[in-house]
């Protein structure tokens, strides 16, 4: 029979949610451009509802079809490439900052440019000291890394308390990184703006302590859904996507301790 499906695949009904997506990154872009030309944020933010709404309804749409049963191994398997791909395009990211700050760090500018005879950090700068807050701040991620793994060996065994428990302290040990972190950045030295080093140091944590935010927002819908019952044993594809992505967290932030912190201080 036509109707009958013969195949492990799943194949999607139509969407509207490509085009919201399109749609509203694009209203973004432009409003975010007018906004730097003095025209105001609302186009900007106007966009960036859209696209918040699109996120939310099209990953809604991800979980019904989990739960539907959807999800069969043929297609976790295409999920869990995706997510690795998406993690691979984040790294790479993330080497830009570095090579920025190494770049910079190893061949610093001075005043007469473009000669090659600079300090680093630049005169006047006055870094963290990384064996105080930086240090706590690199502990608390690293626990938190620890009891999403805990979490993750619950699920694995279907003890939902342990999972819910693991979810819960690695949610609660990130917001307080944020936290932490927000209170290191009123305490610092120095600014964004005027010095390089000051927008190295600014951009490269910034967009990792940006990136601990929509990691504790995974795992805090993971926890929502474990909450509802929802994943078991053999269908957690959910939270091993954000345990990956929390994990990847962790790494960066080992490599912006070491580099910035202690190195390049």
């Amino acid at each position: 029979m036509a109707h009958v499906k013969n195949h492990d695949y799943h194949i999607l009904n139509p969407s509207i949610w490509p085009f919201m997506g399109a749609f509203g990154g694009a209203t973004m872009l432009g409003g975010t451009v007018l906004f730097m030309h003095d025209k105001g944020p609302w186009l900007a933010l106007i966009g960036l509802a859209i696209v918040l709404f699109t996120m939310y309804s099209w990953w809604s749409d991800v979980v019904a079809e989990a739960e539907a049963g959807d999800h069969t191994p043929v297609v976790m398997i295409g999920l869990r490439y995706g997510m690795l791909m998406f993690i691979a395009s984040e790294v790479m990211f993330f080497v830009a900052w570095f090579w920025n700050f190494f770049k910079n760090a190893l061949y610093p500018l001075s005043d007469n440019y473009p000669a090659v005879d600079g300090v680093w950090p630049p005169a006047g700068i006055e870094t963290f000291d990384p064996w105080h807050l930086p240090i706590i701040n690199t502990l608390i991620l690293l626990c938190s890394g620890a009891a999403a793994t805990w979490a993750h060996h619950a699920i694995q065994h279907d003890d939902r308390k342990s999972f819910v428990q693991g979810l819960a302290l690695a949610i609660a040990l990130g917001a307080m990184f944020t936290v932490f972190q927000a209170f290191e950045y009123s305490e610092a030295a120095f600014g964004f703006s005027g010095n390089i080093y000051g927008g190295t140091f600014f951009m490269a944590t910034g967009f990792h302590g940006f990136h601990v935010i929509i990691g504790t927002i995974f795992l805090t819908v993971c926890l929502i859904r474990a909450l509802k019952g929802q994943m078991d044993s053999k269908h957690h594809l959910g939270f091993e996507a954000a345990a990956w992505y929390w994990h990847f967290v962790d790494v960066v932030w080992l490599f912006l301790f070491a580099a910035v912190y202690i190195w390049g201080g």
